[in-house]
């Protein structure tokens, strides 16, 4: 079976994701790809987006926010992240584990004098830092495995994007594991550039195959990936509506006292709001009626809130954040 491996070039984070999809449902052959992307957060399949980053700081920084086709838990992607996919075709999905694709990286890896390991969890380690997360996806026979090797990230932009209160939300999605970080390039015996080290991972395990070739995604290849990440990758629906139903609860802290904010949010949109405390019953109803079918999203929630603020004669842009 030929191998086709990808160095990609593309640091869109919604076009690398659909390019994952695409490759998996619409050819038979085996696939190696490496790709890195521009400063992102990809919580996994089935997380609670809102659940798993720090809204505000992301806000700020203008990251934006992605959601894979596989399971486990969010991770932060920048272009000192090499991200690495294998698309194989499989007799028995149960024979399938992560140590199949992991092996081949952790080869690697020693060829330049960095001992990494597995603790038979889906990450991979240096002296007891996490430098790697894996996750797969399964589609008919074949198995998609990524993961996620930092090679020189920003790790004070990774803690500060990926830092959050869960104690404000309650729901069923599956929740990340948070474990100390480091990166690759500071356990090198010699130090080389992401670049440097993209290319020497794509030869090496590229040469891991018999039969392996270089593929250059066509043109009909990038049109139909770029209408997937348009359609699916890049929609509200997708990112944030995926999420499981869940509820937010939080306070806010007025001169006239404390106001205990709780809202139940399914496939995004909000579909119950309480507030109570030091609030009138005649602001907390018309806010209500407001909020009720709006995305919890905090740009619509602020808009919707401070262009009442005249009406209600009460400025409640405070209250747009405490819904975050």
């Amino acid at each position: 079976m030929i191998t086709l491996c990808i160095n990609q070039t593309s640091t869109d984070p919604y076009f690398n994701l659909a390019a994952e999809e695409y490759f998996l449902k619409n050819f038979q052959e085996d696939f190696f790809m490496l790709w890195r992307s521009r400063p992102s957060v990809v919580v996994g399949k089935h997380q609670n987006a809102l659940a798993e980053i720090n809204h505000e700081f992301v806000r700020e920084n203008q990251i934006p926010v992605a959601r894979r086709l596989s399971g486990g838990g969010t991770v932060f992607h920048d272009p000192g992240n090499v991200n690495f996919t294998f698309i194989r075709n499989v007799t028995n999905i149960s024979d399938v584990n992560f140590k199949v694709f992991t092996v081949p990286v952790v080869e690697a890896l020693k060829k330049l004098g960095v001992e990494a390991y597995t603790t038979g969890r889906n990450d991979l380690l240096i002296d007891g830092k996490k430098i790697s997360g894996n996750a797969e996806h399964v589609h008919r026979n074949r198995v998609l495995h990524h993961g996620t090797l930092l090679f020189d990230s920003h790790l004070e932009a990774l803690k500060g994007a990926l830092k959050v209160d869960l104690s404000k939300f309650e729901d069923k999605a599956v929740q990340s594991n948070r474990s100390e970080v480091t990166n690759i390039a500071n356990n090198l015996p010699k130090a080389i550039s992401v670049g440097e080290f993209t290319d020497f991972l794509f030869h090496e395990i590229s040469q891991n195959y018999t039969e392996f070739q270089v593929y250059e995604p066509t043109a009909a290849d990038i049109t139909a990936i770029e209408k997937l990440s348009i359609e699916k990758y890049q929609t509200w629906d997708w990112i944030f509506g995926y999420s499981p139903r869940y509820r937010f609860t939080n306070k806010l802290e007025t001169e006239n006292g404390e106001i205990q904010i709780s809202l139940l949010v399914e496939k995004g949109r909000i579909t119950e709001v309480s507030l109570s405390g030091a609030i009138s019953s005649e602001f907390s109803q018309k806010i209500t009626e407001m909020l009720i079918g709006c995305h919890h999203d905090f740009e619509a929630v602020n808009e919707l809130i401070c262009c009442k603020k005249d009406e209600l004669k009460f400025d409640f842009s405070a209250l747009a954040k405490a819904c975050f």
